[in-house]
């Protein structure tokens, strides 16, 4: 009997002292005050990074060089509650426009101005299953801590 193993989706939850309307326009309007100028694909340094307001918009980077660099596409907008980006990054930090991974944010109100962040990130095992794309899966977990500690840094000034 053979078993198949799924790479666990990547989830994490945090509480931000901010209404879910703050915390939604933070996340989405705000984007590049929190998004690590470090985080890119591009092949120039990251100037701004954008999330277009709207289902089918887009998410990417634009670079000093001038350049943008795609890192999916917006499949729910729910303002201010839910969430839900296409990442389209593979396991070798480029853009696949076949690919498809989900980024799902959920702001739920859990009172006194509070605000319960509930991020995942799923379908991982669509990178593959190479060394490249394990070790990608595992930097990632570490990863998104770290950006979302800058994203409620940003939501609570």
């Amino acid at each position: 009997m053979n078993q198949v193993i799924q790479p666990a989706a990547i989830r994490k939850t945090l509480t931000v002292r901010a209404t879910p309307e703050k915390a939604f326009a933070v996340f989405t309007d705000g984007f590049d005050r929190w998004w690590p100028k470090s985080h890119t694909i591009g092949k120039s340094p990251l100037k701004t990074a954008v999330i277009e307001p709207r289902v089918g918009g887009r998410w990417y980077g634009l670079s000093e060089a001038g350049t943008e660099d795609l890192w999916g596409d917006v499949l729910a907008w729910e303002p201010p509650s839910r969430l839900v980006l296409a990442w389209r990054i593979n396991g070798e930090w480029t853009y696949d426009p076949a690919l498809l991974t989900e980024v799902e944010v959920r702001f739920t109100a859990v009172g006194d101005g509070e605000t319960r962040v509930d991020f995942e990130h799923r379908d991982l095992e669509r990178f593959g299953g190479s060394t490249q794309a394990d070790e990608t899966r595992v930097s990632m977990d570490g990863g998104w801590g770290k950006i979302l500690e800058s994203f409620q840094a940003a939501a609570e000034a």
